[in-house]
């Protein structure tokens, strides 16, 4: 078959390189100017919103998509609902289990967007860990709660005001290094958003220092697309879609 991968994580190079029976598209982006290398064709940039889509998986003669892209990219996963609607073409999204769901998640300081997070954050402490992603930090732009440590692959696209340091960094990060950085700079607040997955070391990291966890709530998936949270399952119902053509 030939399937569109819409990608970005993790799981959506984890899953590429699991596809070699199919062709296999790898959208990303382009937000990184040195993305981790992914198995399969790859193409970069937008598609011009759902019926940019919707044309392309025309003229591509895709048979398959599947949304593997961060759970907090809400415009790419509507166009995608969209386009796949009208073009009568499966659609799966895979997305990584919620940190919602560790124990200690409820006592957590959580969220609806990063201007909430922005205003508790500064409630709760004057030195904050800012782990929310590079294109989120606009959120922030001209924030001086007092020290700010924005953690980014890359640098975000304004000026640093004062009192804010970046620290650059690719993780999955180890629980070692996250304790160090939080007692280095005695950080008080630690924002996040809900990405979830498995390299939780940043919230545990918390956890064993008392530091509050300011956390933004995923926004909501599109209705009506089939959900899956494993390459596993993704490559089950990617099978079961073949036989069912």
């Amino acid at each position: 078959m030939r399937v569109l991968l819409l990608g970005g994580t993790a799981e959506a190079r984890e899953l590429a390189a699991e596809l070699g029976e199919h062709e296999v598209i790898v959208s990303l982006a382009g937000a990184l100017s040195a993305p981790h290398p992914v198995v399969g064709e790859v193409r970069f940039g937008g598609f011009g919103g759902a019926d940019g889509l919707a044309d392309y998986l025309r003229a591509h003669a895709v048979e398959a998509v599947i949304d593997a892209t961060h759970p907090f990219a809400s415009r790419i996963s509507g166009n995608a609902a969209l386009a796949c609607a009208r073009t009568s073409i499966p659609l799966l999204r895979l997305e990584r289990p919620s940190w919602a769901e560790r124990e200690d998640a409820s006592s957590w300081h959580w969220v609806d967007d990063l201007a909430a997070a922005r205003v508790r954050a500064e409630e709760l402490g004057s030195r904050i860990l800012l782990a929310v992603g590079r294109q989120s930090l606009t959120a922030f732009d001209g924030w001086r709660p007092g020290l700010v440590v924005a953690r980014a692959i890359e640098p975000p696209a304004f000026t640093l005001p004062d009192g804010w340091l970046l620290v650059r960094g690719r993780g999955p990060f180890a629980l070692a290094d996250e304790l160090a950085l939080l007692r280095e700079h005695r950080i008080e607040v630690l924002a996040a958003k809900d990405s979830g997955g498995p390299t939780t070391a940043k919230l545990d990291a918390a956890a064993e220092l008392g530091v509050a966890l300011v956390m933004v709530r995923r926004p909501p998936a599109p209705d009506g697309v089939a959900a899956v949270a494993s390459v596993a399952e993704a490559q089950r119902w990617l099978a079961q879609t073949r036989r069912s053509r």
